[in-house]
């Protein structure tokens, strides 16, 4: 016999669950606080283990039972807060569930998909989407079959109905589980049955099913698997078809499976490069629906970036162009919600207007240093992003509610989400970077037309269109910079502060070519577009203010060196801007604090400078608690600063040092109690690394004698923290940790010494190749890289003492050289730290010579000549000394290196490595007969380099 729920449980969770979506009667809602406990209360009874059953039965039962007593709209609600609980208790415990049960529910739960209300077929969807995330897809294996058949059934009244129903809940597990359906289980791929079924389906009468089945499509779509690229074919006759739909939403399906054609397979795309173009010039048009044309724009992006189908393109440019230009115009609602802005600069902030921020890591800030572009996407976000949003970033459904949706209002704001307008911008600089001329003379008529316009929205589009074209167009719009600089110059001071927001971010862009004019243009063009920009990050709008920032930290980039004579104008600029400034665009003024230390380096050092910079920053510091999240951007920014000031950084040292020392204690002991207690929440790595590297660079920036006092003198001991640090399970907090340990080792090595045996010990586990989570592969390797660095510093020190560790510490430095697949910079490293610690353990390495010299020899070629690979070169050359015979058939390689080694670069390191390499030399020539013979298998200019450098 079927299950059947008790009358009085039923009456009395019906009731309880109606009163939890009671917006308006908090009574009500206070007693809804039962339905937590509500299955404790069944314990009462034999229906404990049932209340899911209850759940399910209420929800799947479109009319309400007479027993309950509840009106419709009541009873919805019941029916409504039933299905979210219960696809809660399935995820949280669905394990917990017994067998019956689950069967119970998936026996009743299509009933939904049935339902005349859209939010409860919507629902049942979400319930079983969940039994399938949780249970795979051998838990439930004829679920899919048994939704094609609800969806392939035409008769009855509700067929429509529980088509769409049906459909929508594929659709979801599609999202959820679109790997699991692309494996085999007992011989079979679901998805080789599922494909076909979907591709059917867009043919269906009704929209909804045709355009969510084109959608479930499109879930697979991007992994390419084979068992759907077998049949591309069959998928692109089926989209000339539906391309023409009457449904927009099938259209927008449309356009993305297009996108990711272009993506996987663009061969497939040139043969129809000519209508496609037309296709999506036409939907991008389509003023009614910007979703749609949104889709149809982010095709241009990607030919943008394929090389056969961007080329594909060049002929159709003049109908491409014009389109990205009418799509970066802003709409009409944007333009009502825009003109005439609030001047808001001396408005607090509201807690939702501060962006979430998070320390980059040493190798993400490395990387960004080294691209001078990373400060670009300024205040259009032109920056390619996706309009898609995947299942694990959207976990829910209609009708559910996030706990950060009503306050969490930066998320609506429209200045700040991915649109028409941004990814028109984004896809005209690809296209730039790639025609240049071609872009530059369709879109010229374009910026005569409306930069002066008379309309605002006009010309704020046309300064994007000029800003979008920058890095692509430069040679061919240079010639006109001089004018339109300083018409864009005079834009900064347009009534709209949305025009003057865009003005900052294209002139940020073109401030690479007036930097590097000669004395006379900077003064006529650089200087102007610097104050210009200066004088907006003071402007009456806050997002004017950010919008300069932003700009200005791009010139900084792009100015370099050169800023360093202006450094008094910017200082003093800064500090008017820490003065006026509200939390949010603080956040960036840091940026731009610490890209000038980054760029002018000694220069900022000035006394007069640093006595008006640096107020500034520590009054900002003693206003900022330990657990602000404005912490991390402040103590990154500060590091750079630290940098910059050398020794003159030593009167602000003490406390800021001590803050790290005592924010690096809380954090790790906030750590170590979330271990054993699960109420306490593990803090953010953040802290960690930003303090870690912020004491890293105090140490490198004061005397030897001022560091090893702070060092000496910090409680808790900056040691016994860092060996919590290294052990850390964030590869980012690691990494940072091995940083200061090779920087102690530096610049603070007597302090250090005594605690070498326990760091050593860390270190050797953490250069273990095995113990790189694959997951985190890359910043695995950053974290045995610096491993590698701190360990070669150690070693340059400690000569003595490191026998114990020569063994193991040689078999993970062996593993990482004779492994292909780890990245060439740590192979390196690696090579350098064998090579340092050959200096003081020659003679414990020199058994293994014959296996390590080959790779060693190898990752050494790759170095430039430094100070650093002089020093390993020379512990090698030790190691040679002590076991010469090893060397028989790689000793040609290394004279090759001893060759290539500037000596001039030799006589600079300390106890240069000339004597030393002079000494093996000479031991060979006694070896090897006819050694100027043997010399001549060498280049001749090495060979000659050798005989007159070494006296041979």
């Amino acid at each position: 016999m079927a299950w059947q729920p008790q009358e009085e449980p039923l009456r009395t969770l019906a009731h309880y669950l109606r009163d939890s979506l009671s917006g308006h009667d908090k009574n009500a809602q206070k007693n809804a606080e039962l339905v937590k406990v509500f299955p404790q209360m069944l314990k009462q009874g034999k229906a404990s283990p049932d209340f899911p059953n209850y759940l399910a039965f209420l929800f799947c039962n479109e009319q309400s039972p007479t027993v309950i007593d509840l009106s419709p709209e009541n009873y919805h609600l019941a029916r409504s807060a039933a299905a979210i609980l219960l696809k809660n208790d399935i995820k949280s415990g669905y394990k917990k569930i017994p067998s019956s049960n689950k069967s119970y529910i998936k026996s009743v739960i299509l009933q939904g998909l049935r339902d005349q209300n859209g939010q409860i077929r919507n629902y049942a969807g979400n319930v079983i989407t969940e039994i399938v995330r949780q249970g795979g897809i051998m838990d439930w294996p004829q679920i899919l079959a048994e939704l094609v058949s609800v969806i392939q059934n035409k008769s009855g009244s509700e067929s429509q109905v529980a088509q769409e129903g049906a459909m929508s809940a594929l659709l979801k597990i599609c999202e959820d589980n679109k790997r699991a359906l692309d494996k085999v289980y007992q011989g079979e791929r679901p998805l080789a049955f599922l494909f076909p079924q979907l591709l059917a389906f867009t043919a269906s009468e009704h929209a909804k099913v045709r355009s969510n089945a084109l959608a479930s499509i499109n879930v697979f779509l991007p992994d390419k698997p084979q068992t759907i690229i077998g049949q591309l074919d069959a998928l692109m006759q089926q989209l000339s078809r539906l391309a023409g739909d009457q449904s927009e939403e099938v259209r927008k399906h449309v356009c993305r499976s297009f996108v990711h054609l272009a993506e996987i397979s663009p061969d497939m795309i040139v043969p129809h490069i000519g209508e496609l173009v037309d296709y999506m010039v036409t939907q991008q048009r389509n003023v009614d629906d910007p979703e749609l044309a949104l889709d149809a724009a982010e095709f241009w992006l990607t030919v943008g970036e394929n090389q056969e189908l961007r080329e594909c393109l060049r002929p159709h440019l003049p109908k491409v162009v014009p389109v990205l230009l009418e799509s970066m115009v802003y709409s009409e609602d944007d333009i009502l919600r825009l003109e005439g802005e609030a001047e808001d600069a001396e408005e607090e902030d509201r807690e939702s207007d501060i962006k979430p921020t998070f320390a980059a890591s040493k190798a993400a800030r490395l990387a960004t240093a080294t691209n001078g572009e990373a400060g670009d996407a300024g205040a259009n976000g032109s920056a390619k992003a996706s309009s898609y949003v995947t299942p694990d970033d959207d976990d829910l459904s209609e009708g559910e509610i996030d706990e950060y949706d009503d306050d969490d209002e930066v998320y609506n704001d429209p200045e700040e989400q991915w649109n028409l307008r941004k990814c028109s911008a984004a896809a005209l600089d690809v296209l730039a970077s790639f025609f240049h001329r071609a872009v530059f003379d369709v879109t010229l008529p374009y910026l005569k037309n409306n930069l002066d316009s008379k309309d605002w929205q006009n010309r704020e589009a046309a300064v994007l269109a000029l800003g979008a074209i920058a890095d692509g167009c430069m040679d061919v719009v240079t010639p006109h910079l001089p004018e339109l600089t300083t018409y864009l110059i005079s834009l900064l001071q347009d009534p709209e502060p949305v025009v003057r927001q865009i003005t900052c971010w294209s002139l940020g862009r073109y401030s690479a070519w007036a930097a590097h004019l000669d004395p006379a243009g900077k003064r006529q063009y650089f200087e102007p577009i610097m104050d210009g920009i200066l004088t907006r990050m003071l402007d009456s709008n806050k997002r004017v203010q950010e919008a300069a920032a932003s700009a200005f930290a791009n010139l900084e980039e792009k100015a370099n060196k050169q800023l360093s004579e202006y450094c008094s104008v910017i200082v003093r600029q800064f500090v008017e801007c820490f003065g006026k400034y509200k939390d949010r665009n603080i956040f960036i003024l840091y940026d731009c604090v610490q890209t000038l230390a980054e760029h002018v380096g000694p220069a900022l050092a000035d006394p007069g400078l640093v006595n008006v910079l640096m107020p500034a920053l520590i009054q900002r510091w003693n206003k900022v608690s330990d657990q602000s999240r404005e912490m991390f951007p402040l103590l990154e920014c500060l590091s750079y600063v630290a940098t910059a000031l050398g020794d003159t950084f030593a009167p602000f040292s003490r406390p800021i040092f001590t803050r790290c020392i005592n924010i690096i204690h809380q954090n790790l002991e906030v750590s170590l109690q979330a271990v054993t207690n699960p109420d306490i929440d593990k803090p953010e790595q953040d802290f960690l690394v930003t303090s870690l590297d912020l004491l890293s660079a105090i140490i490198q920036a004061l005397d030897a004698r001022k560091g090893a006092e702070l060092v000496s003198t910090s409680q808790p001991n900056l040691f016994d923290l860092l060996v919590y640090c290294m052990k850390d399970s964030s590869n980012d907090v690691r990494q940072s940790a091995y940083a200061l340990l090779g920087d102690c080792a530096i610049y603070v090595f007597p302090q250090l010494q005594p605690c070498l045996p326990s760091v050593l010990e860390i270190l050797i586990s953490q250069m273990d190749l095995n113990s790189v989570d694959m997951t985190m592969i890359d910043s695995g390797y950053s974290v045995i890289n610096n491993a590698c660095w701190s360990l070669g510093e150690i070693a340059m020190r400690q000569r003595d003492g490191m026998e114990p560790y020569i063994n193991r510490l040689l078999e993970h430095i062996a593993a990482i050289l004779f492994n292909p697949k780890v990245p060439e910079s740590l192979t390196e490293n690696a090579a350098i730290a064998l090579g340092r610690l050959g200096l003081g353990n020659a003679s414990a390495l020199a058994p293994n010579l014959q296996s390590i010299a080959p790779p060693f020899l190898r990752a050494i070629r790759q170095i430039d000549a430094t100070d650093e690979k002089g020093q390993a070169l020379k512990g090698f050359a030790q190691i040679v000394l002590c076991n010469p015979q090893a060397m028989e058939h790689g000793f040609l390689d290394f004279m090759f290196e001893i060759a290539n080694f500037p000596q001039s670069l030799s006589a600079r390191i300390d106890d240069g490595p000339v004597e030393t390499f002079q000494k093996i030399l000479l031991q060979y020539k006694n070896l090897i007969p006819n050694f100027d013979a043997y010399l001549a298998h060498l280049p001749p200019d090495k060979a000659q380099n050798l005989r007159q450098m070494y006296s041979l």
